[in-house]
């Protein structure tokens, strides 16, 4: 049988600032603890019944460490520093290729994304948009671009600046 919990854990969890989902649990157990109503407890955190009733549950089997969210996350292939450090480097340059930032990173920093939307995200960071990572467009072709423009000006209005 599992000890009782009490609420000095619920407090000492409250206390260390969780992540606020991570707190309405906290509060809903700690209010139950109090005596409160489960209708009280509804209203007060916006909450349903059966919201109360399994973090109570989770509560009473785990602890506190069963009120903590499941999934961290992945660490980062780059250090909150090293980011920046990039970050400044994609502002310096003026066009960028996907496989010059990619070389970049595998060169100064052993980093090799396999997803490229990781490189988006950094020039994103950097205010750089990836559509925007040529200077021209590439299958522009200046025959096709004249015709266009003649059969532009054959159709404005009269009075139209050509």
């Amino acid at each position: 049988m599992t000890e009782p919990r009490t609420i000095q854990e619920l407090n000492d969890f409250i206390e260390g600032n969780p992540d606020p989902r991570e707190l309405k649990r906290a509060l809903a157990v700690k209010f139950i603890k109090l005596g409160k109503s489960y209708r009280e407890i509804m209203e007060l955190l916006n909450v349903s019944l059966g919201f109360i009733s399994k973090w109570r549950h989770i509560y009473e089997a785990q602890g506190a460490d069963g009120l903590k969210l499941g999934y961290e996350g992945r660490a980062s292939y780059l250090t909150p520093e090293e980011t920046e450090a990039v970050i400044e480097w994609l502002k310096k340059g003026e066009v960028w290729r996907l496989e010059q930032l990619r070389n970049h990173l595998q060169q100064e920093y052993g980093v090799v994304y396999k997803a490229r939307r990781s490189y988006y995200d950094l020039l994103k960071r950097a205010r750089i948009s990836w559509k925007k990572t040529q200077k021209g467009n590439p299958k522009k072709d200046p025959l096709q671009v004249a015709i266009k423009q003649a059969e532009i000006k054959k159709n404005l209005p009269p009075g139209q600046p050509k």
